[in-house]
């Protein structure tokens, strides 16, 4: 029920004419995957899935499902602002192949501790099937104490994972772990993976984040479970700014999308209307930070 290490929190690639190009999403999957990631996670906000109809959503499932075909667990947004449609969610999850889904709490103007820990009973009961509880308030509305994390892990057992985005993320995991005592919990960083290093020095169990070069990632994460965590550090830090830069808010999906088209697997990067479009001076700006990462020792491989 606990998911460990570097999970990609894949794209939604369309075409000119807003169709999801699903030949690109299998590219975007075979990159991944390629990196050697533990897992990929399909429908998450920088997936654009509030944008995505239901037949888009079964699109995109099926085909990482079937791209991934058993090479990384594949976990799938679930969130819904009803317990219902959060079950129909996750049932289908499951009937195409996912290893869990990821849920927020559901978005209400009365939401409160004992509606969101029956809102993960009420999804545990009906669906046998792992959970990743995402704290991130700017999309729930709603912020989860570190108490009230801990509590659903040891009410909910299926949902003992915890992709953590509420910062300060470091200090967040620490006090969950506290507060979660003996109930083992998995706690997965975010946020464009900023805090990486620190959250793993925090106790973090790794990182669940679409940052276009998901090999980093790796790297880092497997250098500090190696015990070489200065190592991993000098490895963080040299992309670090390219990690801040591609999560900027509001444009960072466009960001992200304009890399991996660079990389060679996304045909457009087009985001889906009322998406954002990259301006002459943000794509100037990522041409300067691409090349001064591409200049670090031990990332010449870095495309420009």
């Amino acid at each position: 029920m606990l998911f460990e290490g570097v999970f990609s929190v894949l794209p939604t690639p369309f075409t000119p004419g807003g169709d999801v190009d699903v030949h690109s999403l299998t590219r975007v999957v075979d990159l991944i995957v390629g990196a050697g990631v533990d897992g990929v996670t399909a429908l998450g906000v920088t997936g654009e899935v509030a944008r995505l109809n239901e037949r888009d959503r079964r699109v995109v499932v099926e085909t990482v499902v079937r791209q991934v075909n058993g090479r990384a667990k594949v976990i799938v947004g679930a969130s819904a602002d009803g317990v219902r449609t959060c079950i129909e969610y996750t049932r289908e999850a499951k009937s195409l192949g996912a290893a869990a889904v990821m849920v927020s709490p559901p978005r209400s103007l009365k939401l409160n501790t004992e509606s969101v820990v029956s809102h993960y009973k009420a999804l545990a009961e009906a669906v046998d099937l792992p959970i990743v509880v995402q704290d991130y308030p700017p999309i729930s509305g709603f912020a989860m104490e570190a108490g009230l994390l801990a509590r659903i892990a040891r009410e909910v057992p299926t949902a003992r994972t915890i992709k953590l985005e509420d910062p300060p993320t470091p200090f967040k995991t620490a006090r969950i772990l506290a507060a979660a005592g003996e109930t083992k919990v998995a706690i997965l960083g975010g946020l464009g993976g900023v805090f990486l290093i620190e959250e793993l020095m925090a106790g973090a169990a790794g990182v669940m984040t679409g940052f276009a070069y998901p090999e980093v990632l790796v790297k880092v994460v497997t250098l500090y479970r190696a015990g070489k965590i200065d190592e991993a550090a000098d490895e963080f830090y040299r992309f670090v700014p390219l990690m801040r830069f591609e999560f900027q808010e509001g444009i960072g999906m466009a960001i992200r999308k304009e890399v991996f088209r660079r990389r060679g697997v996304i045909a457009d990067a087009a985001t889906r209307a009322p998406g954002p479009a990259l301006d002459a001076g943000t794509r100037a700006a990522l041409d300067r930070v691409l090349a001064w990462t591409a200049a670090q020792k031990g990332a010449a491989w870095i495309s420009s």
